[in-house]
């Protein structure tokens, strides 16, 4: 079974459980072991199990979260890239083809939020502008 990596980690919200997979057995069977939980949102690997982790289970699960939260970082930024898109597409459906029953139907939550998201940017594009550089 060669080609499978060393570790599999199990996504959950916060972070995974990390396991060392096993296919040098004698049934051949690929077996995995939980060895960690790990948690992205405080830089936190804790060991599962009666074993210390390695040196290089270590090195390798903190590559594996370095390259987790910069794909998520990614996602994030693409989901705001769609929310734009999103909120284009509002604009012409509500410009052109939406009736009266349906805006009124919507009017009042996207304008709600509309009006907390316009909030949030002038704030934080004001607290840019005045941050000292340096």
């Amino acid at each position: 079974m060669a080609g499978l990596p060393q570790y599999y980690y199990r996504i959950r919200d916060n972070g995974a459980l990390v396991f060392r997979v096993d296919t040098e057995n004698r049934q051949r069977r690929i077996e995995m072991e939980q060895i960690a939980v790990v948690n992205l949102n405080r830089d936190e690997i804790k060991p599962q199990g009666d074993d210390p982790l390695t040196d290089t289970d270590l090195a390798e699960i903190r590559r594996w979260m370095l390259s987790r939260k910069a794909l998520l970082a990614m996602r994030d930024i693409d989901d705001i890239h769609r929310a734009v898109d999103h909120l284009n597409a509002t604009t012409q459906w509500a410009q052109s083809k939406a009736t009266d029953d349906q805006l009124e139907e919507v009017t009042d939550a996207l304008l709600l939020a509309m009006h907390d998201l316009r909030s949030v940017l002038v704030r934080k594009k004001a607290d840019r502008v005045i941050k000292p550089t340096g």
